[in-house]
C-alpha cells in the first residue's frame, strides 16, 4: 500500500476557532500522535502539527460514539450541534 496515496480516517483540517488547553500523554500515545502527523503531512501534502490535530480527532471520536450521541438524543443540554459521523 502506498502511504502518501492512501486516505486517512481523519482527512484535510478545517480552520477553527480554538481554545488552549493543556494534557498530560502517555510517551507512547504522544509517539503515536507524531507519527500521525508524520503521515497526515505526507497523505496531504502540508505539515501539521500534533497539537493541531488533537482537536479534530477528540471531535471525529465523540461524533462516532454512540453513547454520547444518544445522550443528546435523550434530551442532554448541547452545547453545540454534534457532527455527523464521517466514514
Amino acid at each position: 500500500m502506498n502511504l502518501s496515496t492512501s486516505k486517512l480516517r481523519l482527512g484535510p483540517l478545517p480552520k477553527t476557532e480554538t481554545v488552549k488547553l493543556t494534557i498530560a500523554l502517555t510517551v507512547t500515545l504522544k509517539a503515536d500522535l507524531e507519527r500521525y502527523a508524520a503521515l497526515h503531512a505526507q497523505t496531504y501534502g502540508e505539515p501539521i502539527e500534533v497539537a493541531t490535530l488533537i482537536p479534530h480527532m477528540l471531535e471525529a471520536f465523540m461524533a462516532r460514539d454512540r453513547g454520547f450521541r444518544k445522550s443528546f438524543a435523550k434530551g442532554a443540554p448541547a452545547s453545540r450541534p454534534i457532527p455527523a459521523s464521517n466514514p
